[in-house]
């Protein structure tokens, strides 16, 4: 498949997560579900917070004169956020953090995680109507622990090759752009010119990408510099059910140097509550970017764990 053509692909998908909004926004949005939703809409000054942390853990065993199959496995995952939202006047600040992480381990096999972010994001909007507003903002991404490549041979340390690690990558953003708010629930967000470094601190990391570079960082180099033609970030985060919170946040990422090399991002997570303690979660991540490879990456996770949010 060609650049270009998952690059509509992408944005394909974007547009058909989007169009649901017209159809939220002709719902009355009350107070009760602004707060489920993690919005807080009145016309006055308001302040709000949310926290959130969890565990999931999944476990299987097998007899030893089990004719079906399988492996004895177990994988335990933990996730914490945190979103607050003041604003005062005509100006506003947000702050979202989110963070998981996750391992599995296989009978015969060492530990393996199965997911692993770090998300920050810290704005500034100044309101200029009630759906346009300017803003200015800083984002980071990264990971927690080193990530591996693994051969089909059991785990030792001859088959397993390192490929990632904390701050190898991360990504840090600023940027300055015209927000679009048209409900309470989702924004779009244009910034031309936001500037991306791509930071790989370990320069002992070698990551086989067709550029033969880290992440698009020169081996050997610890920073890439990128300028934006244009940043696009949607997000959108509300209940579109009772007890079901659908959550996502797509990035574009055009750079002056190669216009036509689009970076995409999607993150979505669907979350719903069983009772007050216990929730089902279908996560996933799409992410095209030709600087870690030139074909469409997909990570997908379903869990059932304990969650407490306050």
């Amino acid at each position: 498949m060609s650049g270009k053509l998952q690059n509509v692909t992408f944005i394909a998908l974007v547009l058909f997560l989007s169009s649901t909004i017209p159809v939220f926004s002709q719902n009355k949005v009350d107070l009760s579900n602004s707060l489920n939703a993690g919005k807080l809409k009145t016309q006055g000054d308001t302040t709000w917070k949310k926290i959130e942390f969890g565990a999931n853990l999944n476990q299987g065993s097998f007899s030893s004169n089990w004719t079906g199959g399988g492996v004895n496995s177990i994988a335990l995952g933990l996730f914490f956020n945190a979103l607050s939202e003041k604003k005062k006047g005509k100006n506003s600040w947000r702050n979202d953090f989110q963070s998981q992480y996750g391992i599995v381990r296989n009978k015969g096999q060492q530990s393996r995680k199965n997911v692993d972010r770090i998300f920050f994001d810290t704005k500034y909007n100044r309101e200029l109507t009630s759906k346009w507003s300017l803003f200015a903002n800083i984002n980071f991404l990264s990971q927690f622990g080193s990530g591996y490549e693994y051969s089909s041979d059991p785990d030792s340390a001859d088959v397993k090759k390192k490929v990632s690690g904390i701050l190898s990558p991360a990504y840090l953003t600023e940027a300055i752009g015209i927000e679009y708010r048209p409900v309470p629930y989702f924004f779009i967000d244009f910034a031309p010119g936001a500037l991306r470094q791509t930071i790989v601190v370990d320069k002992d990391l070698y990551v086989n990408t067709p550029d033969q570079k880290n992440y698009g960082v020169p081996i050997g180099k610890r920073v890439r510099t990128e300028a934006a033609l244009i940043q696009m970030v949607a997000n959108f985060d509300k209940d579109i059910a009772k007890s079901v919170n659908l959550k996502f946040r797509y990035l574009l990422f055009s750079s002056f140097k190669h216009p036509l090399n689009i970076d995409n991002r999607l993150d979505a997570m669907l979350t719903a509550k069983v009772n007050k303690f216990v929730n089902v979660n279908l996560g996933a991540i799409v992410v095209y970017d030709e600087d870690q490879s030139d074909k469409i990456q997909f990570a997908q996770a379903l869990s059932i764990g304990f969650l407490y949010s306050f």
